[in-house]
């Protein structure tokens, strides 16, 4: 049974989106014959913290589910303290994750963790 919370998010994903110049930028590929999902992560930063984050995903509903929370959980924090954001995170948010899904749900917060790599390559 699908929860309340997933339907809410499922309707209005409100971390969707595209940030103009961001300050770093992740993407991550499921690439599996039978599943193409794509994620793409964005972060802005100002002072150390991550002040927006924004998803694009081309992908199944637990992967844009889970990006939105990804998205949502990074929000306010410090580099390091989103970079920390583990996919138990995110999954115990949800209240839990079917082990089926897990791979699609991981997309989100591995996407979220390319862009902050990304931001710290680029050294600002």
């Amino acid at each position: 049974m699908i929860s309340q919370k997933i339907v809410k998010i499922l309707k209005n994903p409100k971390h969707m989106g595209k940030i103009e110049s961001p300050d770093g930028v992740g993407k991550v590929t499921l690439g599996e014959p039978h599943c193409e999902d794509e994620v793409w992560f964005y972060i802005k930063v100002k002072d150390d913290k991550i002040v927006d984050a924004k998803f694009e995903a081309f992908a199944c509903a637990p992967a844009l589910v889970t990006s939105n929370i990804a998205a949502e959980l990074a929000l306010g924090k410090t580099i390091g303290e989103a970079k920390k954001l583990s996919k138990m995170d995110v999954s115990s948010y949800l209240g839990g994750i079917p082990q089926i899904e897990r791979k699609c749900a991981d997309l989100g917060t591995d996407a979220l963790k390319a862009a902050i790599n990304d931001y710290l390559k680029r050294g600002q």
